[in-house]
């Protein structure tokens, strides 16, 4: 297993990549299901602006970038777990393992999400998306978990 330091710098990175694809999968299906982009990642600024946030459609500093923000930070603190439960399986290659890890941290991180968290820090993007978005969301959050210890070329190496 690795070390906190260890899991802390690689989640820096996973979460990053994490944070990334999340946000491509909020913005397409925005677009498909409520015909803009940015309202899912501007849902998430509620944090910061209330419910205001949950209605704005176009893209802003105030709400999108805050939105963002938020997002990032959140997929950094589950990546950081992931790294550190199931980073080196990743590293290994060990595919289904690591995969697996990943599913399994963004179904607890939707369980916290939505089981565990008051509703005032919620995502919010549930506020702008069908649970089957919401799914799409969670399954290439876990995937893209996985990236950084996958792509591995050596120890060290990215």
């Amino acid at each position: 297993m690795k070390t906190w330091p260890q899991a802390l710098r690689d989640g820096a990175v996973s979460g990053s990549v994490a944070s990334v694809l999340s946000t491509a999968v909020l913005a397409e299906r925005g677009r498909q299901e409520d015909g803009t982009p940015f309202a899912p990642t501007n849902a998430v600024s509620h944090w910061i602006w209330g419910d205001r946030a949950m209605r704005q459609d176009t893209p802003s500093m105030r709400y999108t970038a805050v939105g963002y923000t938020i997002h990032h930070l959140s997929a950094t603190l589950w990546a950081v777990l992931y790294e550190k439960w199931f980073g080196e399986r990743a590293e290994r290659r060990e595919v289904l393992p690591a995969l697996a890890g990943g599913a399994a941290v963004a179904a607890l991180a939707c369980f916290v999400d939505y089981k565990m968290t008051p509703q005032r820090l919620q995502p919010g993007f549930e506020q702008r998306l069908s649970t089957p978005s919401l799914f799409m969301v969670y399954t290439a959050f876990g995937a893209a978990l996985a990236l950084r210890g996958l792509s591995r070329r050596k120890a060290g190496k990215y």
